[in-house]
């Protein structure tokens, strides 16, 4: 398997992205990986990888696409940017996946014009993985379409469905339609049109799904538009980082406070980690026509390493080919 990584998207680059490659591979022997970006800058960085740098390849990839430009025209002017090139190998199967923690426009820009979308879908859509207590939601879309059209909803639950099944194993994922209330007539004109598409979706619909709900465990795949996904995805971000600043803070507050909190230790570690969006690695762009995952752009070597796990799991789990199975399903249907 063969795996391309943007070593010049994020915060953190090339460090962090080398860094994760490089435990990556150690992770997966089965894997080799394409790093590409300003190879004077990369090779330092390789210094001490000897045991697996016969499985990374330097791609010379001297432009960048950065977040302060129109992500269209840097993907249609900078041809030796990573994202571009990256795109195209995959396009033409010469790799197996596509990795990046730079601009979320030039990834989705890239994704569409030169990878190419999946017969039957209109729009692409990011879908982070969310911790919901027990496991975690996929959420779609979370802001790669501010402006939707019923249509575009009933697809991105498509896209969800697939995703659950081919990359977290469930067999018969649970969707759902993010709303203010639990009834079908519940909504804007958006959910209220898209509520009895959905219902006549083929996958495992259970209705509107107030937000309260969203990390109570009632559906695996929840639907919304772009602008509400953007939303409950940072407001979550911002409650996590809140309550667990709060529980830090509580609990060095007195000597009891500090003596309870050093028991309880291993417990908040493992919270810690299950809130952790590092631990997931990035938020895959379902709906074009390869395996692509948008890293976080401050992503560490371990998240953007995690980041190449949760891509690996897609090609493995032949995420694409049933994503197109169920978008054909859906026209045969109407």
């Amino acid at each position: 398997m063969r795996i391309f990584v943007d070593a010049m998207g994020g915060d953190f680059a090339p460090k962090a992205p080398v860094e994760g490659a490089i435990e990556a591979l150690r992770r997966f022997p089965n894997i080799e990986v394409e790093l590409a970006g300003v190879i004077a800058d990369i090779e330092p960085l390789l210094k001490d990888c000897d045991d697996v740098r016969s499985r990374i390849t330097l791609v010379d990839a001297p432009e960048v696409i950065t977040n302060h430009e129109s992500p269209v025209m840097g993907v249609r002017s900078k041809k030796k940017s990573a994202t571009v090139i990256g795109m195209l190998k995959l396009r033409d199967k010469q790799v197996d996946g596509f990795v990046s923690a730079g601009s979320t426009g030039a990834v989705l820009a890239g994704g569409m014009f030169r990878l190419g979308r999946i017969p039957g879908v209109e729009r692409p859509a990011l879908a982070p993985l969310m911790p919901n207590g027990k496991g975690h939601f996929l959420l779609i879309d979370c802001g790669a379409n501010v402006d939707c059209k019923p249509e575009y909803l009933q697809v991105f639950g498509v896209m969800g469905d697939a995703y659950m099944k081919g990359v977290m194993g469930i067999e018969k994922p649970r969707v759902g339609l993010i709303n203010i209330g639990a009834e079908a007539e519940k909504g804007n004109a958006l959910v209220k049109e898209t509520y009895p598409l959905m219902e006549k979706a083929p996958y495992n619909f259970v209705g509107n799904v107030e937000a309260r709900d969203i990390t109570g465990d009632v559906a695996d795949v929840l639907v919304a538009d772009g602008f509400t996904g953007n939303v409950v995805l940072k407001f979550m971000e911002g409650v996590a980082g809140t309550l667990l600043g709060i529980i830090k803070n509580e609990m060095m507050a007195d000597t009891r406070c500090k003596l309870g909190a050093l028991m309880a230790k291993p417990a908040f570690r493992r919270v810690k980690k299950l809130m952790d969006y590092q631990e997931v690695g990035g938020a895959p762009l379902l709906g074009v026509q390869g395996a692509v995952v948008k890293a976080h752009g401050s992503s560490s070597g371990h998240a953007f390493s995690c980041a190449i796990g949760q891509l690996i799991k897609m090609i493995d789990g032949n995420v694409v080919g049933i994503i197109e199975k169920g978008v054909s399903q859906l026209a045969d249907a109407e």
